[in-house]
């Protein structure tokens, strides 16, 4: 018989038990005899004492019941894996009492865990085991912690939309063992060089599953294929959704921009592919990996706690694992429209969330599908805390709709395919107390290495609520934004007010927030949308946070439809792809033509607008940031995890090398300059690696790759074209390569030049100014891949960066700040944009720093 490998568990359960022992609500040391004790070699005919403990979580809950402690009650979890069948349900039974709680206590290295083991695996062709699958039905598959990859890549047809599908250029699809296993996947981001932007807007990623192939023919899963294709618009306004979030269909030409979860496209190291039909798990191994010690597992169930109305419970000290969320597999896909939330139902493009705008729409307006929690909780005064959520399929935690004076602090968010926390809903903007969201609070977390499945999640977003605070978390590595508040401001799109609700008194503060959005675009560090409160007094309060190193194209804080009564004050924000703080949007609450009041005060920040008042949108007392190095070390020193926390940072789940992606190309004589959006996982690569179709290579740091965004791959010849791939190395290892870039063919071009930049503004400091331009309308034979600023005092200062490459095909504003310069004087700046053809023509603007 085959050796079974015991369950790896994580080496980050040790430091949040170690950060536990910090936390001043930790149980007491000496054993209560109205405590449970469980162990995961215990039985449930024990009666659950230090002795003899009993070995289910169900059977520790069922002594809870039957028990009137006079103070706290504990449930004592040993040190092991406790593998579910399904999920812990928990209700008002389950409840403290008199002011005194019930405590799920874990010990180092208790983990709970939806997952089934695989075993009894076997070598065959090509370098790919198979085993028998434990499991009818799954989405994730793990090998020794480290997530695998869904077996994935481009098809080998093209195809051609229709209203049910797609034409197949020819009839390979309909040969493959189980097409009707294919699932399309639409990355959406901005349009770069060859890179195509897919999805239903630049932050989305949707995902619809093949329903049949029939020849050429190609049948997509109803309702995901309409929910994706048939939105509907407005009569009157062309080419507006009733949403009023993003496009009516798919874009580019509904074509998805790879596929997934087909045998015959398991060809790299690290993937995998269940047979459902024949019950049959199939896996690549990475090198090193020896499955028949390895520990493999499959998730089986989708949720690991499901509690509704408990109070005054609290889980500490626990690991949850290996859960997984099976809707995106069924015909609903995913069918994203913001946030993982998205449209479901037979007909919901026509009517979900569309209220009054259409005949039969339901409501309220934008209340669609919210992506599930694998621990989901509601309830009052309930605590998470030294916990890990980590190898998730589905959001990691849920505090639904009505969850009051909830906290999750200390704990650790990564791995996870969709949203980290998700604090109450969208589908009661104006409920009764009963179901309002209030008082809950998200502190002194680290989530990091997510979504990995559906990127358009985000770490935290929270709903229409009151009171609610997100501080001190230290959020990085992201595939998209990293907090999300509030919701319903759309409608400002067509002149209409955004949603009322009972929103107030919300803060977003002293969070430390950077290397987000990796791989999505039009999102931020911060992100509010819709009314905050009744006033500036009782709105959104952002302040404090550290928000920096932002890859993809948006603001370090958004503020974005019908975002109204948001205070922006005390925050450092640097390195944005388009601006620190944005955007204005019209009040349509009257007809006064005012915008939506927001403050945005004392923020130290390279966009350097001066005081004023637009309308209501004040900006006053900011400070140009000369260098990130000069911003406030008390302001920076309290951002992130508090002291107690830190320990935190220590040590890291596994979670391998994810393959970079999006990867875009554009050539020029001899070479081809190639540009791509790192891994989300958390793992921070010390490498890339791009290398032609030709064999041609280049290696470049992952420091450098972050200054200039492209790499360039030289020795081509001229006239025969080229795809171009891309892996990333680290601590762990290398990454699959990417998905193979458009082809280009290298060739001298006619020696053209990038026209000159427009919209030229100067804000003056003391010592430095914020330069601000649009890229140029015509960037001649090639792409534009920097700018040079020469100053007139002499100085010739390079830009580089992923946003000098994404703002150009959206004409989005560039800002860089140019230091070092005398208080009192009067500076000259020409901006030119260089291309893999040459520098072009420049355009100047001049300033006077201040003082003097």
């Amino acid at each position: 018989m085959p050796r079974i490998p015991r369950p790896r568990l994580l080496g980050l359960a040790a430091v949040v038990a170690t950060a536990g022992a910090l936390i001043s609500g930790a149980p007491a040391a000496h054993a209560a005899t109205q405590d449970v004790y469980v162990s995961a070699y215990g039985s449930d005919h024990a009666p659950g004492t230090a002795g003899s403990p009993v070995r289910t979580l169900e059977r520790a809950r069922d002594l809870v019941r039957s028990r009137h402690p006079a103070g706290d009650l504990t449930v004592h979890l040993a040190s092991g894996v406790y593998r579910l069948s399904r999920p812990l349900e928990l209700d008002a039974r389950d409840s403290g009492s008199g002011g005194h709680r019930v405590i799920w206590q874990g010990s180092r290295g208790t983990v709970i865990s939806g997952g089934r083991q695989v075993t009894h695996w076997r070598p065959g062709k090509n370098g790919i085991w198979s085993a028998p699958s434990p499991v009818a039905q799954t989405r994730q598959l793990y090998v020794d912690g480290v997530r695998a990859q869904r077996a994935g890549g481009q098809l080998p047809v093209s195809l051609t939309a229709t209203d049910t599908g797609y034409t197949a250029s020819a009839d390979t699809l309909s040969t493959w063992r189980n097409p009707g296993d294919l699932e399309f996947v639409y990355t959406a981001g901005e349009q770069m060089w060859n890179a195509q932007r897919y999805g239903l807007g630049q932050w989305t990623e949707p995902r619809c599953p093949v329903a049949s192939v029939s020849g050429t023919t190609i049948t997509m899963a109803q309702p995901c294929w309409d929910n994706s294709t048939k939105r509907v618009e407005f009569p009157d306004i062309p080419g507006r959704t009733v949403n009023m979030v993003g496009p009516g269909k798919l874009t580019a030409g509904s074509l998805p921009a790879y596929a997934e979860n087909a045998l015959e496209l398991l060809d790299t190291p690290g993937e995998w592919y269940l047979d459902r039909a024949s019950h049959t798990v199939y896996y690549k191994p990475r090198p090193g990996e020896d499955l028949r010690r390895a520990d493999v597992e499959m998730p089986a169930v989708e949720k690991l706690i499901s509690a509704d109305g408990i109070h005054d419970v609290a889980f500490r000290g626990l690991q949850f694992s290996y859960a997984t969320w099976l809707t995106p597999s069924t015909p609903e896909g995913f069918s994203e429209i913001q946030a993982g939330y998205t449209v479901t139902g037979k007909i919901g493009y026509a009517t979900q969330g569309l209220c009054q705008f259409v005949a039969g729409g339901t409501c309220p307006y934008a209340s669609w599908t919210r992506e599930p929690g694998n621990v989901s909780v509601t309830g009052q005064r309930v605590e998470f805390s030294d916990n890990v959520f980590a190898h998730l399929g589905a959001a990691g935690l849920e505090f639904g709709t009505g969850t009051k004076d909830s906290t999750v602090r200390g704990s650790v968010f990564t791995d996870i395919s969709g949203n980290g926390v998700e604090v109450g809903g969208v589908d009661k903007p104006q409920p009764d107390d009963a179901g309002t969201t209030r008082g809950n609070t998200v502190e002194d977390n680290h989530l990091y290495g997510l979504p990995r499945e559906y990127h358009g999640g985000v770490a935290i977003i929270n709903g229409y609520s009151q009171h609610d605070t997100i501080a001190h978390n230290q959020i990085d590595d992201i595939a998209y934004a990293a907090i999300s508040m509030g919701w319903g401001g759309w409608p400002d799109k067509i002149g209409k007010p955004a949603t009322p609700n009972v929103s107030h008194d919300n803060a977003v503060s002293d969070n430390l927030i950077f290397n987000y959005m990796q791989l999505l675009d039009d999102g931020g560090g911060i992100y509010t949308q819709g009314i905050t409160g009744t006033s500036l007094a009782d709105g959104e309060k952002v302040t404090g946070n550290v928000i920096h190193d932002q890859w993809g194209l948006g603001k370090n804080v958004y503020t974005d439809n019908g975002c109204t009564y948001e205070t922006v004050e005390g925050n450092v924000l640097y390195h944005a792809a388009y601006a620190n703080v944005a955007s204005r949007h019209t009040d349509y609450r009257d007809n006064l033509g005012n915008n939506d009041p927001t403050l945005i005060k004392g923020n130290y920040w390279e966009q350097g607008d001066p005081d004023g008042d637009n309308k209501g949108l004040v900006t006053q007392g900011n400070h140009l940031l000369s260098d990130p190095s000069r911003a406030p070390a008390d302001v920076v020193a309290a951002a992130g995890l508090e002291p107690a926390y830190r320990g935190l940072l220590g040590k890291r789940v596994p979670t391998g090398i994810e393959a970079p992606a999006r990867v875009a190309t554009f050539a020029a004589d001899g070479k081809v300059y190639v540009a791509w959006n790192p891994a989300s996982d958390g793992t921070s690569p010390t490498s890339y690696t791009a290398t032609a179709s030709t064999g041609r290579t280049t290696t470049i740091a992952a420091a450098d790759f972050r200054r200039t965004g492209y790499a360039v791959i030289g020795g081509l010849t001229n006239g025969t074209a080229v795809t171009v791939t891309v892996t990333a190395r680290g601590a762990s290892g290398v990454s699959a390569p990417s998905l193979p870039s458009a082809a280009v063919t290298p060739g001298p071009g006619a020696g053209k030049l990038a026209g000159a930049p427009t919209g030229l503004k100067a804000q003056a400091a003391s010592d430095a100014v914020s330069l601000q331009w649009t890229p140029p309308a015509s960037t001649g034979d090639t792409q534009v891949i920097g700018y040079t600023v020469t100053v007139s005092d002499g100085r010739t200062v390079s830009v580089t960066g992923r946003d000098v490459l994404i703002s150009q095909p959206s004409a989005k504003n560039l800002i860089r700040v140019v230091d070092g310069l005398k208080p009192g004087t009067k500076y000259t700046f020409t901006i030119a944009a260089v291309t893999g053809t040459g520098t072009g023509t420049g355009a100047s603007v001049t300033a006077t720093t201040a003082g003097g």
